[in-house]
């Protein structure tokens, strides 16, 4: 079930004025003529563009982001930096954030294999956006144990930087032109694009009101940014770290299992494992309080909702069936995946296989012309968690994950 959420920090008069706000459903029905591409389309954008080299990932054919030219100068000087992966079976490792305070993130080693991507059509609450079912080779990769809590988010967010909307330095005192990102010889962390300064909390005052407390999930973040925190966080680390492609999301939520959950198809274990509408308390809890997957990760089911690096499609009849790893990308800002359900969630939406997609209504009262490519202002419930590949990429695919937005607006 999907209920309307009260819009916060809006008074009543702005209410009347936006009356339509205050009556939608965070998540409106998507058309497939909005999301699917015609022959046309992919056509085009095969002779537009040359082949991307990404290693051991499958980019399904549509169009591609903008090539972000103006910031490929900093992704060539993180690829520099890159340290070698380590060779034989992955291990668990700590990761030190030095711009965070030093927070530290658990990586636990997800064992490569093959799984099917998809609910089957005999799954309870099953939607039709979750077929046909797909065989799909996953290479190893390391995920974080916990969501990316507000410890390691706050820093990132509000960097202590004049910035152009892009996320550049902004020299010159005109937001909306933005200067190269070198040109004032910064630092590299300085020279990442990072985001303007939110303009409300984007905690909302959940967890109490404690604010940007350490232990809660950061929050409330664009796909691009959270893309953007992954290129900073690795340009402190010398370790590459992105965002999952969907079909690494759902085969680390699943961690072997087949059924609509992790725990298995009884919905009524879903307290021991989740947080979501019924015990959450009306707000997002602090991370790995729940009992963990298989795998050992927590809040896979509700708590965050949590993004992928995928543009949304409405199904998997163009995921090729035995592929390793495809994913979807779009140059269009809307819609785009995100899994795992939230604190305000019914059980059947903290499934496995279940999709929700992005919306232009998640920024809906955000007065600003044009929107943030950061915030989403109305998605409270929404956050991520980082994974690191068992290779280092090329130096074109981790240019392109780290830029598949902000994407043109509609």
């Amino acid at each position: 079930m999907i209920r309307p959420r009260p819009l916060p920090f809006v008074t009543l008069g702005l209410c009347a004025f936006l009356s339509s706000s205050c009556q939608r459903k965070p998540y409106p029905f998507l058309e497939k003529k909005e999301v699917e591409l015609t022959a046309a389309e992919i056509k085009k954008a095969a002779a537009a563009a040359a082949p991307v080299s990404t290693g051991s990932l499958n980019i399904i054919p549509g169009l591609l982001p903008d090539k972000a030219a103006a910031f490929l100068p900093v992704t060539e000087k993180i690829f520099a930096k890159l340290k070698e992966v380590p060779g034989g079976d992955l291990q668990p490792y700590t990761e030190t954030v030095p711009k965070s305070d030093n927070a530290t993130i658990e990586m636990l080693p997800i064992p490569g294999g093959e799984f099917t991507l998809g609910s089957p059509d005999s799954e309870e609450n099953r939607s039709d956006d979750e077929g046909p079912q797909r065989k799909i080779k996953i290479e190893p990769f390391w995920m974080a144990s916990k969501e990316i809590t507000w410890k390691l988010y706050q820093s990132f967010m509000e960097n202590g930087k004049n910035r152009n909307k892009d996320g550049s330095l902004d020299l010159d005192g005109n937001k909306l032109n933005p200067e190269p990102p070198f040109a004032s010889n910064p630092e590299l962390l300085d020279a990442i694009s990072q985001p303007t300064p939110p303009y409300m909390p984007m905690h909302n005052g959940m967890g109490d009101q404690a604010g940007y407390d350490a232990k809660y999930p950061a929050v409330a973040m664009t796909q691009h940014a959270a893309s953007k925190f992954c290129e900073w966080l690795t340009a402190q680390t010398g370790n590459y770290y992105r965002l999952p492609t969907e079909a690494e999301w759902e085969y680390a939520c699943r961690a072997g299992t087949t059924t609509a959950y992790s725990f298995g198809d009884d919905a009524s274990k879903i307290d021991e494992y989740a947080w979501y509408f019924e015990n959450s308390d009306g707000s997002y809890q602090p991370v790995g309080l729940k009992k963990p997957n298989p795998w050992g990760l927590f809040d896979m089911h509700g708590n965050a909702r949590e993004w992928t690096i995928d543009a949304y499609l409405p199904d998997y009849r163009q995921h090729p069936d035995g592929s390793v790893n495809p994913f979807a990308l779009t140059p269009k800002r809307y819609p785009r995946v995100t899994k795992g359900g939230d604190w305000d969630s019914d059980p059947e939406d903290l499934r496995s296989g279940n999709r929700i997609p992005s919306s232009q209504q998640w920024k809906y009262i955000d007065p600003q012309d044009p929107k943030s490519i950061w915030y989403h202002t109305d998605a409270w419930g929404l956050g991520f968690r980082i994974i690191r590949p068992s290779k280092n990429p090329t130096l074109e695919e981790m240019h392109l994950l780290w830029n598949t937005g902000p994407g043109e607006r509609f």
